[in-house]
């Protein structure tokens, strides 16, 4: 299975998808997203395939958000695309793309939904939160 994360090693969610991903058995092509952006177009695609719009994935901790006055309503969908193409760190992530489809993956565990019944065992975020059990099924409420 083809396997596309947007990855930013710095983020603890993007970690966490990243090891979910890994933890199915496979290996996902990883795209650090700040130093190679997606092109405008692939992230239109990523946010309608997600069933978002562009201010459901704008992130505005530890970004220009603020300062570039994005937070105003009357900031237009194509406006905000501008910025997140201007400034990356404005794209919220982890974005996850699979054949079973596309999802922004906050909460890490949403990227389950996207992937085979393949996981290996146990699985628990960095924080020692309980993903999956023992026979890599998902853990109510998880």
């Amino acid at each position: 299975m083809t396997v596309t994360i947007y990855h930013n090693p710095a983020c603890g969610t993007s970690r966490n998808t990243l090891a979910m991903i890994r933890n199915a058995g496979i290996e996902p092509t990883v795209i650090a997203y700040l130093q190679a952006p997606p092109s405008r177009q692939a992230l239109e695609r990523m946010i309608a395939d997600a069933g978002l719009t562009a201010r459901e994935v704008i992130r505005e901790k530890g970004t220009p958000y603020a300062e570039l006055g994005l937070a105003d309503p009357t900031v237009s969908d194509e406006q905000l695309l501008d910025a997140m193409i201007a400034h990356p760190i404005l794209i919220n992530r982890p974005f996850v793309i699979t054949p079973m489809g596309t999802r922004l993956c906050r909460p890490s565990e949403r990227v389950l939904d996207i992937l085979p019944d393949t996981h290996e065992g146990p699985f628990s975020k960095e924080d020692g939160e309980a993903v999956l059990d023992a026979n890599g099924k998902r853990i109510a409420g998880a």
